[in-house]
C-alpha cells in the first residue's frame, strides 16, 4: 500500500489508510521489543517498497551493481528511516502508560520528531504523498510537509482504533471515525481558503516573468571527454546552450535564462588556463550581446577549495556574484570530515570534495525593462532543506530558481518525480513560485500553491519557458516560525518522558505505604478523599480552558525561542501570560473548586458528598 502511495496520482488516497494494517498488528504486540522488531521489518520493507529503485539507482552510479546497492540500502533501511522504529518503541511505551489519544499523539510526534533531528537523505516524509491533492496540501504552509505526516498518522490511528473496537458500543468506534473526517474537512477548509487567497494575490501582481530553462540532455560527461576531449566537450555544452538560449530571447522574449546543475564544468571567474578564461569571456559577452542575466551552475573556488556553485552574470555589467551549494551530497560530492582520510579516498577515488556554502542567499534579478526582482537559488540537494528556503523567504526573495542534474535518475524517472515533489513543498511553504531546470529532466514550473504549471519529460532536449506572477508574499506560518512542528514534537515527548518519571516515583512512594500499610491494616471505615464531580459540561468546560492555558504557554515559550528578539517587550509578555495562560488557568480551577467533593466508606457504603 506504501509503495502504491508513493507513486502519486489517486495513489495518495491510499495514504489516509496505508498504515492501518502495520498499527493493527502493533496493537496485538504486548512488549516493547516486539514492538521494536516490528520497526526494523517495516523499515526493511518499507524501503523495498518505496525505495528499492535508490539502491539500484546508487549500485549502478558507483558501479557496484544494481544488487549490491539495493542490499545496502535494505541494510542501512533502519538508519535511512529511523523514524519508523522510533514511532512503533514510542507508541508501545506510551500505550502501555495512556490511552489510545495519547498513543497516537506521542507515536506522530515520534515520528516527525525523529525526522527533524535526523534530517533524510532525499528529505522524504510521507507526508509529501499527499501532493496530488492541491486542497489538502495547503495546509503545509502552517506547519511543512512534516505537519502533513501528522496528520496523516492521527487519521490512520483513528481508522486503527475503530477497527479494533468496531464490535463495542457504537460511540466507541464512532468518536475516531468523527474525529478523523473532523482532521480531513479542517484540512480541505483551509486548502479552499488558501487556494482563494493566493487567487487574489495574483490579481494584483504585476507583469510576470518569464525564464528560458536550457534542458540540454548532455549529462555523460566522463564519457564524452574520453571521446572528445576536455575542451571539445566544454564547447558543445556551451554551444548547445548558446543556441537554445537565443532562440527562448528572440522567439519567446524571455526576461531571464537559467542553465542547469554544474553545466559549465570548471571553475567560472577563477580560470585554471588561458582556454578556461576565454570561455569566461565568451559568456560574459554572450549575455551582453542577448541583453538578458544568465543564472547558471559552475564552480567556484577560494583558498579553502571548490564550490558546487550558481553564477549571476548581468549584461554588460558582468559577473554580480556566486551562490555556493549548502546541501551537498554524500560521496558524490563530499565525505564527512570526521570520516574523510588520504588512505579511505584511496579506496573511494570516485568521492567528491566540494566545500558547502553558507546558506542562503537572495541576488537581485535586473531585467531589461527595468524590474528588479530578488531571487532565491537552490541546487539540487538545497531544495530538500525546508530551513533553507525558509532562510531564503526572510531573506526578501520573491521567486526560487532551483538547478539540478538529476541524470542519475534517468533510468529511475520516479526518483526524479520524487525530487520534483520535494522541491514543490518549498514553494507551498513560502508561498514562492519556483521555475526549476535540471540537465535532462524534470524541470518545471511550480506556482506558489505548488501546482506544477508546466514540465518537461525525462531525457529529452528542450527550450522551456516558464512565466510566474511575481508578488511580495505575506510571510507564511513555516517563514515566521520555521520547521516548528518536530521540534513541538519533541517537547511533548519530552514532557510525556517527565511525567512517566514523576509518575515512576509517586508509585515507589506509594508502594512502600503500602507495605507499611500491609504490616498495620487500617480500617476501610478511615477511608477518605478529597475529589471533584463534574457534569459533563462543566468537565468539557475546565478540560477546553486547561488545553488553552497549555496551548497558550506553549505558543509563547515558541514565539520567545524562535521569534524577533527585537521586538520583545517584557512588559506585553507579561500581560500576554496573564492573559492566555493565567486566567483561563484560574477559571479551570474556579469550576473545580465549585464542584469539589469528598468521598469516604462508611458502614461498608462508599459515599460520595
Amino acid at each position: 500500500m506504501l509503495g502504491l502511495y508513493s507513486h502519486g496520482g489517486y495513489g495518495y488516497l491510499i495514504g489516509f489508510v496505508a498504515l492501518v494494517p502495520w498499527m493493527l498488528v502493533l496493537d496485538k504486540i504486548p512488549s516493547v521489543a516486539g514492538a521494536a522488531r516490528s520497526g526494523l521489518l517495516m523499515s526493511i520493507f518499507f524501503v523495498a517498497a518505496v525505495f528499492g529503485w535508490f539502491g539500484i539507482a546508487i549500485g549502478t552510479y558507483t558501479g557496484i551493481g544494481s544488487v549490491t546497492g539495493l542490499l545496502v540500502v535494505l541494510i542501512a533501511a533502519p538508519v535511512l528511516q529511523l523514524q519508523i522504529f522510533s514511532f512503533a518503541v514510542i507508541r508501545q511505551l506510551a500505550g502501555k502508560r495512556y490511552g489510545p489519544l495519547v498513543r497516537a499523539l506521542a507515536g506522530a510526534s515520534a515520528w516527525v520528531a525523529t525526522e527533524w533531528l535526523v534530517p533524510k537523505l532525499l528529505g522524504d516524509t510521507i507526508g509529501q504523498g499527499l501532493h496530488p491533492s492541491q486542497m489538502l496540501r495547503q495546509i503545509a504552509d502552517v506547519g511543512g510537509a512534516a505537519g502533513l505526516t501528522f496528520l496523516l498518522i492521527l487519521i490512520n490511528e483513528c481508522l486503527a482504533f475503530a477497527i479494533t473496537h468496531r464490535r463495542e458500543k457504537k460511540r466507541v468506534w464512532l468518536r475516531p471515525l468523527m474525529l478523523a473526517a473532523g482532521v480531513l474537512i479542517m484540512m480541505a477548509g483551509y486548502g479552499a481558503f488558501r487556494i482563494s487567497s493566493l487567487a487574489s494575490e495574483q490579481q494584483t501582481a504585476g507583469k510576470p516573468l518569464r525564464v528560458g530553462m536550457v534542458q540540454s540532455n548532455i549529462v555523460d560527461y566522463e564519457r564524452l571527454r574520453r571521446e572528445m576531449g576536455a575542451y571539445e566537450v566544454v564547447r558543445h555544452v556551451l554551444d548547445t546552450h548558446y543556441a537554445m538560449s537565443r532562440e527562448a530571447v528572440e522567439r519567446d522574449r524571455v526576461d531571464a535564462l537559467l542553465w542547469s546543475e554544474t553545466v559549465y564544468p570548471t571553475t567560472y571567474g577563477h580560470p585554471k588556463s588561458e582556454g578556461g578564461a576565454e570561455l569566461d569571456k565568451e559568456i560574459r559577452d554572450f549575455v551582453t550581446a542577448v541583453k538578458v542575466p544568465l543564472v547558471f551552475g559552475t564552480y567556484d573556488s577560494d583558498a579553502i577549495g571548490e564550490y558546487n556553485a550558481a553564477a549571476f552574470v548581468e549584461p554588460v555589467a558582468g559577473t554580480l556574484g556566486f551562490y555556493r551549494k549548502t546541501d551537498l551530497f554524500l560521496y558524490t560530492e563530499y565525505l564527512p570530515s570526521w570520516f574523510d582520510s588520504a588512505g579511505l579516498r584511496r579506496w573511494l577515488p570516485g568521492a567528491g570534495n566540494w566545500k558547502p556554502g553558507d546558506g542562503a542567499r537572495v541576488f537581485p534579478l535586473r531585467l531589461a525593462d527595468g524590474r528588479e526582482i530578488p531571487v532565491m537559488p537552490m541546487i539540487c540537494l538545497d531544495d530538500v532543506d525546508s530551513k533553507l528556503g525558509i532562510d531564503g523567504a526572510r531573506l526578501g526573495a520573491q521567486v526560487i530558481l532551483g538547478m539540478s542534474n538529476d541524470s542519475w535518475f534517468t533510468k529511475f524517472p520516479v526518483g526524479a518525480k520524487l525530487h520534483q515533489t520535494v522541491a514543490a513543498f518549498r514553494s507551498i511553504e513560502t508561498r514562492l513560485p519556483q521555475i526549476r531546470v535540471t540537465a535532462n529532466g524534470i524541470s518545471s514550473v511550480i506556482d506558489a500553491s505548488g501546482t506544477i504549471v508546466a514540465h518537461t519529460a525525462m531525457g529529452e532536449r528542450k527550450l522551456l519557458v516558464g512565466e510566474v506572477s511575481v508578488v511580495e508574499p505575506r510571510p507564511t506560518l513555516m517563514v515566521v516560525w520555521g520547521d516548528w512542528i518536530g521540534r513541538v514534537g519533541l517537547v511533548f515527548l519530552f514532557l510525556l518522558a517527565v511525567v512517566a518519571i514523576f509518575d515512576g516515583l509517586r508509585g515507589r512512594g506509594l508502594t512502600r505505604n503500602a507495605l507499611a500499610s500491609a504490616v498495620t491494616p487500617t480500617p476501610e471505615e478511615n477511608f477518605h478523599a478529597d475529589a471533584v464531580v463534574l457534569s459533563p459540561f462543566w468537565r468539557i468546560a475546565a478540560g477546553m480552558l486547561r488545553l488553552f492555558s497549555y496551548a497558550g504557554l506553549l505558543w509563547i515559550g515558541l514565539r520567545t525561542l524562535f521569534g524577533d528578539s527585537e521586538q520583545t517587550n517584557t512588559l506585553v509578555q507579561i500581560r500576554m501570560f496573564a492573559a492566555l495562560v493565567l486566567t483561563p488557568e484560574l477559571a479551570a480551577w474556579a469550576i473545580m473548586r465549585a464542584f469539589a467533593a469528598s468521598a469516604r466508606i462508611e458502614n461498608g457504603m462508599f459515599v460520595l458528598e
